[in-house]
C-alpha cells in the first residue's frame, strides 16, 4: 500500500478535503485504484451529535457510519462507497484503546499515548485501507490520507507521531506528503507573503515530518518569484510547489493539479511513474455542458440552518448534479424558516416580506432534513403554499414530516396535529417517535444508513423516476417516523404513502394525489447522488428522463480515452462550472 497524506497550515479552512479529493481523481484518471482516510482530532466519536453550525452538515455512509462532510467529497469525487471506519477520530482510537485496557488486553502493562495510542492509529489506517471500497476485490493501490485541523494542533500530535512512525516503517518510496498551506496578500503591501507558509513547513519538520509537495492556496495564481521563494526556504523541489487558487467551484480543482502535473510529482515521489496513464485529451465534457446551460431554475431552500450553507453540502451538490443532467443551472435562494412564521412579521416585518418574495418566486420548493422545533412553523406554511399553489415540493425526512403535519392540519382539519418531537402532548400525533430509539443516548441511536424501500405501486412517480424499480435502497438518519394509525385517513384525503419499508408500516415516500410533483422522502437521497448518477428524486418528473440519460451517456463517451477514465468520470467532473 502507498499512502498520500494530506496536511495543512497556517489556517484552518483551507479546502483540505477538496484538495484530498481532487489527488483521489487525478491518480484514479491514471489507472490507480483509490480509497480515501479522514482524520479528525476531535473527541467525539463520530459527528452524529455535532450542531451543523459548527461542524456543517453529518454525511451518513451506507453502513450508517455518521461522518465528516468532507468524506461525502471523498464518495461524490471518486464514485466509492466509504465505511465508517474510514472516519478516525480520537474519540473512537481512545474508545477502542479503553476496551482493550478494561478487558486485559495490555497484559498489566501501562497503557501510554505513545505506544499505545500511536500503534492503534496505525494498525487502524493499515486495516482500513485494505477495505475495496470501489467495487472491485482486493485492496487499493493508494490511500488518500487527510489529516483534520492545522500542524501545531495539541488534539492532532498523537496523530501527528503515528504518522511519523508509519512513514518511516513503510519506506520513502511508499509515503507522500502533500502539505496544505496559505499564501496571503496584505492589503498594504500587495505582496504574496510566503512566512506564514515558511513557519508552518519548519513546524512540521520538528515534529518528525518532510513535505513532499506543497498546496499553496492563495487568490491569484502563484508568481514566479513566491515558488522560488518556497522552494529556497521550505526546501520543496520547484515543480513540486502546486497551487491551488480560487475558482469559480471546486470542480475546477483537479484541472487545476492536472495541469500543474501534480500525478507526476506524486507518482515520482512513489516511485509509480510507470503507472502514469493520465488521458490528455481536451475538456469535451466541459464543453459539452456548458454550451446548453443557458437556463436557471429558482430553488427555494427552506431550512433552519441556512446560515452555514455547509449544513445543506449534499443537498446542494444533488440539486447541482439533477439541474446539470437536465440542461440547466441552479440558482438556489436561501430561506431562513423562521423568517415566514407570523412571529417574524412583528418582530422583523422586512425579513418575513423578504422571506416570502423569495418563496413566491421560487420554481419549485425544497425542506431539507434537521432537528428540533425552532423554525418547524415556517416551514409548515411552505409545504402549505406549495401543495395549495401547485408548486413542486420535495421534503427530505424532515421535510416529509412537515408536509404530513401540514396535510393533517389543513385537509383533515386535525386540530394541533403535530410531531411528538415538537409538542410531545399533541392530540393528534401524525409524527412519533420511533419504537426502538433511545430517549437518554443521542450518538448512533437513529435509523441510520442504506435501508431498503418497497415501492407499493408501479405507476407512482417515484417508482418511475428509479426506473420502475420494485425497490430502492437510500440513506436514513431520522430518529421519528409517520404515526401508522394516521395513514388510512391521510391517503383516504389524498396523501398517497408509496413507499415504505419490509413491514409496510414505516413509510418511506409519500407523494400527493392531482399534484404536478409533491414528494416526501424519510431517507436522505443527497446522500448519494453522484455527478454522472443525479438523484431521482431531485431529478423530478418534469425531466425528460430519457434525455437525462442521453446527456450522461454522451458525457461518458466524450471523455472516455481509457477505460479507467470513464469509469470515474475525470473530464465528466468538471463539465459544472
Amino acid at each position: 500500500m502507498k499512502y498520500v497524506l494530506v496536511t495543512g497550515g497556517v489556517v484552518s479552512g483551507l479546502g483540505k478535503g477538496v484538495t484530498a479529493s481532487s489527488i483521489g481523481v487525478v491518480l484514479k484518471a491514471c489507472g490507480l485504484r483509490v480509497t480515501s482516510i479522514k482524520i479528525d482530532p476531535y473527541l467525539n466519536v463520530d459527528a452524529g451529535t455535532m450542531s451543523p453550525f459548527e461542524h456543517g452538515e453529518v454525511f451518513v455512509l451506507d453502513d450508517g457510519g455518521e461522518a465528516d462532510l468532507d468524506l461525502g467529497n471523498y464518495e461524490r469525487f471518486l464514485d466509492v462507497t466509504l465505511t465508517r471506519d474510514n472516519n478516525i477520530t480520537t474519540g473512537k482510537i481512545y474508545q477502542s484503546v479503553l476496551q482493550k485496557e478494561r478487558i486485559g488486553n495490555y497484559l498489566g502493562k501501562t497503557v501510554q499515548v505513545v505506544p499505545h495510542i500511536t500503534d492503534a492509529i496505525k494498525n487502524w489506517i493499515a486495516s482500513v485501507s485494505q477495505i475495496p471500497v470501489d467495487g472491485h476485490e482486493g485492496p487499493a493501490d493508494i490511500c488518500v490520507i487527510e489529516l483534520g485541523g492545522t500542524v501545531g494542533d495539541i488534539e492532532s500530535m498523537p496523530f501527528i507521531e503515528a504518522l511519523r512512525q508509519l512513514s518511516f516503517s513503510v519506506g520513502h518510496d511508499n509515503f507522500c506528503l502533500i502539505h496544505v498551506s496559505l499564501i496571503p496578500v496584505l492589503g498594504v503591501v500587495g505582496e504574496q507573503k510566503t512566512k506564514p507558509t515558511q513557519h508552518s513547513v519548519r513546524e512540521l519538520r520538528a515534529l518528525g515530518l518532510t513535505p513532499d509537495l506543497l498546496a499553496c492556496r492563495s487568490a491569484q495564481p502563484l508568481l514566479q518569484n513566491t515558488k522560488e521563494k518556497l522552494s529556497q526556504f521550505c526546501h520543496v523541489a520547484l515543480d513540486n510547489i502546486l497551487n491551488i487558487h480560487d475558482v469559480p467551484n471546486i470542480w475546477h480543482v483537479p484541472l487545476l493539479l492536472r495541469n500543474q502535473n501534480a500525478h507526476t510529482a506524486i507518482l515520482k515521489q512513489l516511485n509509480s511513474l510507470q503507472r502514469l496513464q493520465l488521458c490528455r485529451n481536451g475538456l469535451t465534457g466541459q464543453r459539452l455542458m456548458t454550451v446548453s446551460q443557458t437556463m436557471s431554475v429558482r430553488i427555494a431552500l427552506v431550512g433552519k440552518y441556512v446560515g452555514l450553507t455547509d449544513s445543506y453540502l449534499s443537498v446542494i451538490k444533488a440539486l447541482l448534479h439533477a439541474c446539470i443532467a437536465c440542461s440547466l443551472k441552479p440558482s438556489i435562494d436561501w430561506v431562513a424558516a423562521s423568517d415566514l412564521e407570523d412571529a417574524t412579521r412583528i418582530s422583523a416585518p422586512e425579513a418575513h416580506a423578504a422571506a416570502w418574495g423569495t418563496l413566491r418566486n421560487a420554481a419549485c420548493i425544497l425542506v431539507p432534513g434537521g432537528f428540533g422545533d425552532r423554525g418547524v412553523e415556517g416551514m409548515v406554511l411552505a409545504a402549505n403554499y406549495a401543495r395549495e399553489n401547485r408548486v413542486p415540493y420535495l421534503g427530505i425526512c424532515l421535510g416529509m414530516q412537515i408536509s404530513v403535519i401540514e396535510f393533517a392540519r389543513h385537509v383533515l382539519k386535525l386540530e394541533g396535529a403535530n410531531s411528538e418531537e415538537f409538542e410531545a402532548t399533541t392530540p393528534n400525533p401524525v409524527v412519533i417517535f420511533m419504537p426502538e430509539g433511545s430517549r437518554t443516548h443521542m450518538g448512533n441511536t437513529m435509523r441510520l444508513g442504506s435501508r431498503r424501500t418497497f415501492f407499493q405501486t408501479p405507476d407512482c412517480v417515484a417508482s418511475k423516476l428509479y426506473y420502475s424499480s420494485a425497490y430502492v435502497d437510500e440513506r436514513h438518519r431520522h430518529r421519528y417516523e409517520v404515526n401508522p394509525i394516521f395513514i388510512d385517513k391521510l391517503e383516504a384525503a389524498g396523501l398517497k404513502f408509496v413507499g415504505t419499508d419490509e413491514s409496510r408500516k414505516r413509510m418511506e415516500i409519500l407523494e400527493l394525489s392531482g399534484h404536478p410533483y409533491y414528494v416526501g422522502a424519510q431517507f436522505h437521497p443527497e446522500f448519494k447522488s453522484r455527478p454522472g448518477r443525479p438523484s431521482a428524486l431531485f431529478l423530478g418528473n418534469n425531466c425528460n428522463l430519457d434525455q437525462v440519460i442521453s446527456n450522461i451517456d454522451q458525457l461518458t463517451e466524450t471523455s472516455s480515452c481509457t477505460e479507467n477514465l470513464q469509469q470515474n468520470l475525470f473530464e465528466g467532473l468538471l463539465f459544472i462550472v
